[in-house]
């Protein structure tokens, strides 16, 4: 082993604490702020379409986006029904199931962190690596993690227009 792999041994930890704190905090009490919601929509929606136009002719590979994508929505929605929320004189609030966000949003690193480590093995041997879509893994991955969050945007924004309708009728 060289230098490299072993810095690379030692960081890799480090860098999946450091991204499971800063997780950890977007999991916390949040002031709910439609932009931020509307930026999720087409964040995690551009998440979900970009790689769904790559495997359109891939029938493995688009199973996979779609399975991962159904499950994704539906763990989406079941976070939503966990969420706490809160309306009060100072505005609006909501408390996100800590828990199923952060291992949806790990799914995805840690997939990501895997290709790197790939792609850091094939360096040396002349092979070479194949694009993200071309794993079914992958797709399952991205399908899961877009659809999870695009679906609890989706979710804060409806809760959100509920709410100014319920004033309006006041």
């Amino acid at each position: 082993m060289n230098i490299t792999t072993l810095a690379l041994l030692a960081l890799t930890p480090i860098l999946v604490w450091r991204i499971y704190a800063r997780l950890k905090t977007q999991m916390a009490r949040q002031r709910s702020i439609m932009s931020r919601h509307y930026t999720g929509v087409l964040v995690f929606g551009g998440l979900v379409l970009v790689p769904l136009a790559q495997v359109l002719a891939r029938p493995m590979e688009l199973a996979a986006l779609a399975a991962g994508a159904a499950l994704g929505a539906f763990w989406g929605v079941f976070a939503l029904r966990r969420t706490r929320y809160e309306d009060g004189p100072d505005g609006y609030y909501f408390t996100p199931p800590m828990r199923l966000g952060i291992v949806m949003a790990m799914v995805l690193v840690a997939r990501i962190l895997y290709i790197g480590v790939e792609l850091y093995t094939l360096q040396g041997s002349g092979a070479t690596a194949q694009r993200f879509t071309d794993s079914p893994l992958s797709m399952l991955c991205v399908g899961l993690t877009g659809a999870y969050f695009l679906a609890y945007s989706v979710g804060l924004l409806v809760w959100r227009r509920k709410l100014r309708k319920a004033i309006e009728l006041d």
